[in-house]
């Protein structure tokens, strides 16, 4: 059993003013295996009050005194890779071998690089008479998800560290573990009480409370559209910033010209990482006709060498949804070829890699967020169609374009109404800005570009 009894508020572990505490569930096998306070509007207001606080220290900081904490953090990260990876997996019900690489390794490496930022980032510059400071936005209000508990959290939090702003995070109630691991971090890092704040708590009251203070400058937001939807109209009440990461339905277009084997097998893959449950995932597979039934062979295969070996979704909620969305392509008329919705599992909340063949563009498993391991196969006439289906959503986050030649996989990469595109395979970047366009987002994480969400601008002319 896991838990902290407090909320993380102005350097130290503090009660919550209710007494409602919230349930983590493995859901391998279903038991609880932790309990968080539910933390309420009244511990919002005394976190967001502590970060007000601790605001104008804190921005004064010197950049180089701001990269050693962060600095720190890494270290630290690093020196409990091990028992975050194993807590992730308690949580989310991630395979600890995936938690340990991904879960734990690329939030270290995130946090390394704004470590790296917020020493060489120019805060300042000269353009023409004026000088051009890029100065902290304020007091961060972050709500991050439940899919990557840590890496949205690092994602959010060490650009926020880096430019000079304070936070109050209000994490997934699912996983809210791995949050109190990394406040532990932040408290050994020396980061200066106030600055970093925990809220643990549900959504629509804690995540609510957060996104509509008035004492909160920026509202950053990673979940559904439909959540960031209702954030992006209170912060727009409030005429205050918001970085929004949301939904995706990303298409992976494999041209005629490309190794099919391999991009069907590295496709199948990428949608079954993390049981699916991967807002960038390329959950549309799109093969030219002509090699349309060879390709569904090969994914079909694919698919069924993962059985359960994926781990579960992370909750009864999320598992209900995912079967939800599978009968649905059934009677719409999509071909199963791979999985289904019965559980492979009596126990857990397992959901078999599923893969349908001859799905339409129209269909509702080709057009909506389904975040669970289901793969839908979309066949195209020529280029032009392919370009057409793959812009054909309301999404726009992600994406992949496979061709034997690299030229041409870039022209047509370039025509995507999308945020970031893999070309042949290409590998994670942290460095890299991630974000969408259309209703898969407002603004920018990782890199120089996430940075600069954090930041104002102010010119001084001479």
């Amino acid at each position: 059993m896991k838990s902290h009894d407090g909320l993380y508020i102005d350097g130290a572990w503090r009660p919550a003013a209710g007494q409602d505490v919230i349930e983590v569930v493995n859901p391998v096998d279903e038991q609880v295996i932790g309990r968080v306070p539910a933390g309420t509007a009244e511990d919002v207001d005394t976190a967001v009050r502590a970060a007000r606080a601790a605001l104008p220290a804190w921005a004064a900081t010197p950049p180089a005194e701001r990269a050693a904490r962060l600095t720190a953090l890494r270290d630290l990260l690093v020196a409990r890779k091990d028992e975050i990876a194993e807590t992730v997996s308690a949580e989310l019900g991630a395979p600890l071998p995936f938690s340990q690489t991904v879960h734990a390794g690329v939030p270290i490496a995130v946090a390394g690089s704004y470590a790296e930022l917020a020493a060489t980032h120019a805060f300042e510059e000269k353009v023409g008479n004026s000088t051009v400071h890029h100065e902290p936005v304020g007091v961060v209000g972050a709500i991050t998800p439940w899919n990557y508990p840590l890496h949205q959290i690092v994602a959010k939090v060490a650009p926020a560290l880096a430019a000079g702003c304070t936070i109050v995070l209000k994490p997934a109630e699912d996983t809210p573990l791995t949050a109190q691991l990394f406040a532990e971090a932040v408290h050994e890092a020396g980061v200066p009480a106030g600055v970093f704040n925990l809220v643990t708590g549900l959504g629509p009251v804690a995540g609510q409370a957060l996104a509509e203070h008035p004492d909160v400058d920026l509202v950053s937001f990673t979940g559904s559209t439909a959540v960031g939807r209702k954030i992006g109209a209170v912060a727009g009440a409030a005429v205050k910033k918001v970085a929004l990461e949301l939904g995706g339905k990303s298409a992976n277009v494999i041209l005629p010209s490309a190794d099919l084997a391999k991009a069907v097998n590295v496709g199948v893959a990428n949608v079954m990482s993390n049981s699916g449950q991967t807002c960038s995932a390329w959950t549309r597979m799109l093969v030219h006709t002509d090699r349309y039934e060879e390709a569904v062979e090969l994914a079909a295969a694919a698919a069924a060498k993962y059985g359960d070996r994926i781990g579960p979704v992370v909750s009864a909620k999320q598992r209900a949804r995912v079967r939800g969305y599978i009968e649905q392509g059934l009677a719409e008329g999509a071909r199963l070829v791979a999985g289904g919705a019965e559980s492979p599992r009596e126990t857990g909340y397992f959901v078999s890699p599923t893969v349908f063949a001859d799905v339409t563009p129209e269909m509702t498993i080709a057009q909506e967020e389904i975040f669970g391991p289901v793969l839908t196969i979309l066949r195209y006439a020529d280029e032009e169609d392919a370009l057409r289906i793959a812009n054909g959503t309301v999404y726009g986050l992600a994406g992949a374009v496979w061709a034997g030649d690299e030229a041409e996989a870039v022209a047509f990469a370039r025509r995507m109404d999308t945020g970031q595109v893999d070309i042949n395979g290409g590998r994670f970047n942290p460095s890299a800005p991630f974000g969408g366009y259309k209703q898969s987002g407002v603004g920018r994480e990782l890199g120089a570009h996430g940075l600069a969400e954090y930041l104002q601008t102010k010119s001084l002319q001479f």
